[in-house]
């Protein structure tokens, strides 16, 4: 049996995203997202909860995380999730879960210098006018 390993989440970044270049020229991006839940309890109170995720983004995706994205950017993210596990220096066995993305769509609002307009050159409301994903750029959010 195939399984399935997707992770869709929009939130806010909680810092700027840490970019750092490897052997081969290849970028890769780190920053952490906050994705909050609201509800209501039985006695009527609003309830909200925040889940931290680390996203971790390679390559091209990367690169446009660092020229666009900033500490509190609204961006969509999909991809997998990934478990890595290392040894610290006195030996203990340590793992940390990960958001490996394979799309980024950045939702806030595109802001024109000299322009409260939020259309721009082929931008569309609401994705920092561009599509910031891999494929068919006519794609838009899955719901």
């Amino acid at each position: 049996m195939r399984g399935v390993n997707r992770v869709m989440l929009i939130g806010n970044l909680g810092k700027d995203p840490d970019v750092q270049v490897l052997e081969g020229n290849i970028a890769v991006a780190k920053f952490p997202l906050a994705t909050t839940e609201t509800f209501k309890d039985r006695s009527g109170k609003l309830i909200s909860q925040t889940e931290w995720h680390t996203v971790v983004l390679w390559r091209g995706l990367a690169e446009l995380a660092q020229k666009y994205l900033h500490k509190s950017s609204l961006v969509y993210i999909e991809g997998r999730l990934r478990t890595r596990s290392w040894e610290d220096k006195e030996g203990n066995r340590k793992f940390a879960t990960e958001v490996v993305g394979d799309n980024l769509i950045m939702l806030d609002k595109r802001v024109d210098s000299g322009s409260s307009s939020t259309s721009g050159e082929g931008g569309t409301e609401g994705t920092g006018g561009a599509d910031m994903q891999m494929g068919d750029a006519s794609e838009g959010l899955p719901f």
